[in-house]
């Protein structure tokens, strides 16, 4: 156990003990969401809250990364199931398409009609659930998070992976995919107010299966390698790490949804009664307390 994670855990026990104290009931820890990056594969993240949903464990913030920024679907209003019902219809076409340019193959600009298609709010203000958007400034390399006013392009910056999608412009900036900031973007929950942390990673090593096909699973493989190299710098900030099995799924795997979401599902359920254990969470079978999560104050800003 780090450091960081021993100190939050006494403070949090220190809460109870005064709140049982002054006979006041046990309060839940705010949980945070921080989804990873991983193209097709991030349809794993919808089995995770999916599960969260069934057992009524509510999201107070969430945080995406590339892929990970589907979770503004799910900030917006969607639940998990209109989630996998959208992600059984899309395809590689519905994100991008083909462009002559020296920076990448694909023009993203298909993503904003997929977002006023299927989002139910645009901008970060209005999400009933606070979400946090990273991406990574291409000329300086510093991590941004994104967290006010319109979500759409924040979002196509997210997922803007090199060499496939065009960089995007975002107020006379340049950005590039999430991932190179935060492969698990833990540490913007940590600044938004989130107790305790679920980290949603999505591993892919293609070594030892076969060989990559093209030049994006090149891409796709050195990205792996360098997140696992880093991992210690977002999994500091995670109080639970769900890793979905998700070997021999390709990064374009569009049409394996139902096993993506599966393979999310059954990763979550496998850690549970971990979850439980630290969140004092109600059982399934537990009516739910009606309210919205509390909304922070939003901002745009350095996230190094």
């Amino acid at each position: 156990m780090s450091i960081n994670r021993l100190v939050r855990g006494v403070r949090a026990f220190s809460r109870e003990l005064t709140n049982n104290w002054n006979g006041a009931a046990p309060r839940r820890l705010s949980l945070g969401v921080a989804l990873g990056g991983g193209f097709a594969r991030g349809i794993a993240h919808v089995g995770v809250l999916k599960v969260l949903e069934e057992e009524n464990i509510p999201v107070d913030y969430l945080a995406g990364t590339s892929v990970g920024a589907i979770g503004a679907a799910y900030c917006s209003g969607m639940t998990a199931g209109d989630m996998a019902d959208l992600a059984c219809s899309l395809r590689m076409r519905d994100f991008g398409r083909l462009t002559l340019s020296r920076y990448g193959f694909y023009n993203s600009d298909r993503m904003v009609r997929l977002f006023a298609r299927v989002l139910k709010c645009h901008t970060f203000e209005e999400l009933k659930i606070p979400l946090a958007i990273t991406a990574t400034e291409f000329r300086t390399g510093e991590a941004v998070v994104f967290t006010k006013g319109k979500m759409a392009d924040p979002i196509r910056a997210s997922c803007a992976y090199p060499g496939m999608f065009l960089p995007v412009e975002i107020d006379g900036r340049s950005y590039i995919d999430g991932m190179l900031a935060y492969g698990v973007p833990t540490t913007p929950l940590r600044k938004m107010g989130a107790e305790y942390v679920i980290g949603s990673h999505l591993s892919a090593h293609l070594s030892g299966l076969r060989p990559p096909r093209h030049m994006f699973e090149v891409i796709g493989q050195c990205f792996s390698i360098a997140q696992s190299k880093l991992s210690e710098s977002w999994m500091r900030d995670a109080d639970l790490v769900i890793e979905p099995n998700i070997a021999g799924f390709s990064y374009d795997c569009f049409e394996r949804t139902p096993e993506l979401i599966a393979a999310g599902e059954a990763a979550m359920r496998a850690r549970l009664h971990e979850l439980r254990a630290l969140l004092k969470a109600p059982r399934a079978d537990s009516t739910p307390k009606p309210g919205i999560a509390p909304m922070v104050t939003p901002t745009t800003s350095p996230a190094g």
